[in-house]
């Protein structure tokens, strides 16, 4: 398993990066860095998030931080993971299984990190900035616990 230095910061990666697909409509981060104070996550997308992009981030990750959401892994034949999940940065040395991590029913996507144990133990999502430059939308976020 992959170690975080976060494990709350790391399942906030996954609430945000549901939560970018289904208010944005474009996929999940393509490359992120998570820390403990902050964290970032990057886009392929147009442009910067507008104020009411931003806020209505920072509430659907919230939501589901307070819907105390468990957080699960299964392990799932790799054919039914490529019909469900992007499969574009899995290593080619990759077995006949894939380890998929739950949030709830808000999330799931193949994840070898390990994570918070519920929503409830993540705190306040915060969007601390964000940038835009080059095809990529940069999010900078925290939790503040």
């Amino acid at each position: 398993m992959k170690e975080y230095a976060d494990l709350a910061m790391h399942t906030a990666e996954h609430l945000l990066n549901q939560s970018v697909v289904r208010l944005l409509g474009c996929g999940r981060a393509f490359s992120s860095h998570i820390e403990k104070k902050k964290s970032k996550c990057d886009y392929r997308f147009h442009r910067d998030l507008t104020p009411e992009e931003k806020e209505g981030l920072e509430r659907l990750v919230n939501d589901a931080i307070k819907a105390d959401l468990p957080v699960t892994a299964d392990f799932v034949p790799i054919e039914e993971a490529r019909e469900k999940f992007d499969l574009g940065r899995l290593p080619e040395t990759a077995g006949e299984n894939l380890r998929v991590v739950r949030v709830g029913a808000y999330d799931a996507c193949p994840c070898i990190g390990e994570h918070a144990k519920s929503t409830s133990e993540l705190g306040v999502f915060r969007i601390i900035s964000t940038g835009f430059a080059d095809g990529v939308l940069r999010i900078r976020f925290k939790l503040d616990r």
